[in-house]
């Protein structure tokens, strides 16, 4: 039992340091407006952007007809994704009330003017119109095109990193389950770790 009191309190030391951290993570690292003006996303496109985002990002990677602009809208979405945990979180697309639903905007504006802009590109017109169009069809069907919320009419700026809201983990159950779940492999990896060490030590 002693063995794993040290053990438990360096990975709660580790997890509380980084909650601390980013305890007022849901205001912008600058509020800056300097960089690209990048134009807001409704919730409904939200939906279908993330499910495509994947397709997106690999034929703007592809591209090799671009400017600065391009690729540093580009370079935002993919940041902006990183801060949003990669899209992984419970609810961070769907839920507005989740901590990560404005990341979730930033990431899906992001990917959204990157879409718009490969329509003019010679390479990646005729797909990117295709993914335009799909995602179109999939609003109308599924009655998405009128959903807004919270941070439906808010705009972006590549200059401005938004972050999840982490103060409000703890209110949004499907949030506090997963970091939970973090932390307890954390702790499991830790003791493993310290077992291991232990046996293979002479």
């Amino acid at each position: 039992m002693t063995s794993r009191r040290p053990i438990f309190l360096v990975a709660m030391i580790a997890v509380l340091q980084l909650w601390s951290v980013a305890a007022d993570a849901h205001q912008r690292s600058s509020g800056s407006q300097s960089g690209i003006a990048i134009a807001e996303i409704s919730h409904g496109e939200m939906v279908m952007m993330a499910e495509y985002r994947d397709r997106i990002i690999d034929l703007a990677a592809r591209a090799t007809d671009t400017n600065e602009p391009f690729r540093r809208v580009l370079n935002y979405a993919q940041i902006q994704h990183a801060y949003c945990l990669w899209g992984k979180m419970p609810g961070g697309v769907t839920d507005e009330a989740s901590p990560f639903n404005e990341c979730s905007h930033a990431y899906l504006a992001a990917t959204k003017a990157v879409l718009l802009s490969m329509r003019n590109m010679g390479a990646e017109a005729e797909e990117a119109e295709a993914i335009v169009s799909a995602i179109d069809a999939g609003m109308v069907l599924r009655g998405l095109a009128l959903i807004t919320c919270e941070f439906s009419g808010e705009a972006f700026n590549t200059a401005d990193v938004v972050r999840p809201v982490w103060r409000n983990v703890p209110l949004h159950p499907g949030s506090m389950v997963t970091v939970t779940g973090f932390a307890a492999v954390l702790l499991a990896a830790a003791y493993c770790g310290r077992r291991l060490l232990r046996w293979i030590a002479p």
